[in-house]
């Protein structure tokens, strides 16, 4: 199996999940209430599993595939099927959202609560995730726009490929791209600081990701074509020596592989 977690996993309904997360949050609150704003989360969610019974605390999730496999971990799961994040942060972003969710449909879970204790009141919100595995193993390739004869392309779209055919789309996108990197040859080979031009002088380096000498690679996940992000990338182009970037969007139903030239 590509994705495994060191615990028993069970899908809970929304109306299951509704009363375990009451429950859990009366808990948090209380723990809340007397520990204060100021700790790391790692207090609050220790102390909330010596409190409330069946908390399983950073769970490991490991996904793989061929000789690359990497590993997450949940703040806790409760009850088997309740997943739970917390942060000690001024403020919940789309980024602690985007991770919660990957976590969701790594589990097959549809529910999950993130929160977060720093604020002087608790901040928590629902994260869901409705999709199945069988519908996120359900896309097309478009490679209309793909060269094949630009260098690094052909291996680049067949480990993309296979990476999607055993995981699935929907995935965050760093999940994708630290495979790929493996694949290619790890971070010391792949990564390389890549000169940028100014009007007179050169600006700096900045690090990037390259299939081959002169081309780099990109992975988005936008809902659409991303054709601002493709205008972009044309113009962080005219500003390198590099003669293209590969560009994969993986959509949950379409992916598409462009090579942006200059």
């Amino acid at each position: 199996m590509p994705i495994t977690a060191s615990h028993p996993i069970r899908r809970l309904t929304q109306d299951e999940f509704g009363e375990l997360a009451f429950e859990v949050m009366r808990c948090v609150f209380d723990i809340h209430n007397e520990f204060g704003r100021l700790f790391v989360e790692k207090i609050y969610k220790r102390e909330l599993a010596s409190r409330f019974p069946q908390v399983e605390i950073e769970l490991p999730i490991t996904i793989a595939h061929r000789t690359f496999s990497t590993t997450y971990y949940l703040d806790a799961l409760v009850a088997d099927g309740g997943p739970f994040e917390f942060k000690a942060v001024e403020q919940l972003t789309p980024r602690h959202r985007g991770q919660l969710y990957n976590y969701l449909l790594l589990l097959d879970l549809a529910h999950g609560k993130l929160v977060n204790l720093r604020l002087e009141s608790v901040q928590h919100e629902f994260v869901n995730a409705l999709l199945r595995p069988e519908d996120r193993h359900v896309f097309e390739v478009s490679a209309k726009r793909w060269k094949l004869t630009c260098p690094g392309s052909e291996i680049i779209a067949d480990w993309v490929v296979s990476l999607l055919r055993d995981w699935g789309t929907g995935l965050e996108v760093a999940l994708y791209e630290a495979a790929l990197v493996h694949f290619l040859g790890g971070e010391e080979r792949v990564v390389r600081n890549v000169a940028i031009a100014g009007s007179r002088q050169t600006l700096g380096y900045q690090p990037m990701r390259l299939a081959e000498r002169g081309v780099a690679f990109k992975i988005t996940a936008f809902d659409s074509e991303g054709d601002n992000f493709e205008d972009h990338t044309r113009r962080l182009l005219a500003h390198t020596d590099l003669c293209a970037i590969l560009w994969i969007n993986i959509g949950l139903k379409k992916v598409s592989l462009v090579t942006v030239e200059q």
